[in-house]
């Protein structure tokens, strides 16, 4: 997963043709414990690029985006959103992959 260090990179990474973002902070047990299948996960979709944003350096986008939870995970396709996974729950990988298989197919 690239994290993204700029707001002009998570403008250019929406762009994208397929991107999933994952919102994150280092202070997240859920984002440490989710950590080890994500590897697995970006190879299922290989297809897709997989980006990681830190909750703290981009508080500004998180409220516009109203990420109030994480992790979180945004999936965009050509400048768009076309689905979101967010909660304050602790995800499984299960869930994830049935989360980007479903906003993938849109």
């Amino acid at each position: 997963m690239i994290s993204i260090q700029t707001t002009e990179q998570f403008e250019e990474v929406k762009q994208e043709d397929g991107a999933v973002i994952m919102f994150t902070a280092g202070w997240c047990p859920d984002c440490v414990v989710i950590e080890p299948a994500l590897p697995e996960i970006e190879e299922t979709f290989s297809h897709l690029s997989f980006y990681k944003m830190d909750r703290d350096t981009f508080i500004e986008q998180c409220q516009e985006l109203e990420i109030f939870g994480i992790p979180s995970f945004l999936f965009f396709k050509n400048g768009k959103e076309v689905d979101r996974f967010v909660s304050k729950d602790r995800k499984t990988p299960e869930e994830i992959k049935q989360f980007i298989e479903k906003a993938d197919a849109k």
